[in-house]
């Protein structure tokens, strides 16, 4: 799910940063850009990934 939400991040930023487009100070290029890094990083960690591995600890007979 963070690397989905990190694609969307960099595409946005890509397409801001071709385009020259801003949304105010807080949105630019490079929040977005270090939002996506961050996403990755939870991502690459195995953040949000705990209900599988959960599920994968049942016993087999």
């Amino acid at each position: 799910m963070f690397a989905v939400i990190a694609v969307i991040l960099f595409a946005v930023a890509l397409l801001m940063d071709l385009f020259g487009a801003s949304a105010g100070p807080v949105f630019d290029v490079p929040t977005l850009t270090l939002a996506g890094f961050l996403c990755v990083a939870l991502h690459l960690a195995g953040a949000g990934t705990w209900h599988t591995r959960w599920g994968s600890r049942r016993r087999r007979r």
